[in-house]
This record gives structure tokens, sequence and C-alpha cells, in this order.
């Protein structure tokens, strides 16, 4: 038996502009996953990244902030006036209750008596800085005696990684970011 054809249609079939091999290309899915990947992974560290930055200067926050709590102790008990404590020793001080994920150098210490509660400074100051990128602010030293109102103020240059997906942290001109830790108390009588 002879095999019979089929009787072609009498509509045209549609042909695509650049023939079968745009069809086949346009049906394969093996790449599919790498692309999409190519496009997500970007974004994806980025987020990643800010997570990890956010999460790290909140966890540094609060190192600060423990550490001067801890401190300003030996002032608000009179120690620190009875041991005659110098700025820089003070400043030692609160570095030695900082974990190594604070460097010394970038730690700014500013202890001031304020008349009353009412009109004691606690905001951030403005850091300025010279040609060299070293800071040029001087910082108070005034403990007080018993009964002074004192207003501690411990600050520190956070570095930041470059911002990802535009996620700028940095507060200070240099691009890092000013932590800042503050105490304010009256002087335990002695």
């Amino acid at each position: 038996m002879t095999a019979q054809k089929k009787p072609r249609s009498s509509t045209p079939r549609a042909r695509w502009p650049f023939g079968r091999a745009t069809v086949d290309l346009l049906r394969r899915t093996d790449g599919a996953a790498a692309i999409e990947f190519a496009m997500i992974v970007v974004p994806f560290l980025g987020l990643m990244l800010a997570i990890l930055q956010v999460a790290l200067l909140a966890l540094a926050q609060g190192e600060l902030e423990t550490a001067t709590e801890v401190s300003v102790r030996q002032i608000l008990t009179g120690q620190a006036q009875a041991n005659n404590l110098t700025q820089s020793q003070f400043t030692q001080l609160v570095c030695s209750n900082l974990t190594t994920m604070f460097s010394c150098g970038n730690l700014m210490v500013d202890v001031e008596t304020a008349g009353s509660f009412g009109t004691a400074i606690t905001s951030a100051p403005t850091i300025t800085f010279n040609a060299q990128g070293n800071v040029t602010n001087q910082w108070q030293y005034q403990p007080g005696t018993t009964g002074s109102i004192v207003v501690a103020r411990v600050m520190y240059q956070w570095p930041l990684l470059l911002g990802p997906l535009g996620l700028t942290l940095n507060n200070m001109s240099n691009g890092n970011h000013l932590l800042l830790a503050t105490a304010v108390f009256e002087n335990e009588p002695q």
C-alpha cells in the first residue's frame, strides 16, 4: 500500500520573520534561571549588606551606651574626683569598657557641668575637621563636685561601608556616622 499524502490546508501558516531558529531560541528555558539569578543577585546582596550595616550600627550604639553608663558611675559616685582622673584617663576608662569593635582613636569624651537639668545640653555637637581629616573640637572635662549636675557625652566616629541601594547612614562630613551616648546626672554626696 502506498502512503497517501495529507491534503494541504487551504489557510497559509504564519511564518516567523527570522525563520525556525528564532522560534527554537524563544522556546528554550535552560538559561532562564541564570538570567533570573543575575537580575536578582545585585539587589539581594545590596539588601543583605544594608541589613548587616544597620545591625552593626545598632549593636555599636548599644555598646557605646553601656560603656558610657558604666564609666560615668566613677564621676557620679565621686571616685573620679577623689582619684583626680584626667580627661585622657577618663577616656581610657571608657575605652576599656568597650569591645574590640571600637578603636580608641575615634572616641571623643565631653564632660561638662550644667546649672540645672533644664539647661543641660544633650544634643550632638557639630564636629569640625582640619585639612588632614582630624577632629579640631576641644572637649571639656568638668566632673564637678557633690550636687553638681553633669552632662557626659561620649561620641564615636563609626566608619560606614558604601551605601547599598542608596542607604546612607552617614551624619558627618567625612562619611562616618557619629554615635552619641549621653548621661545627665547629679553627683552623689561623698
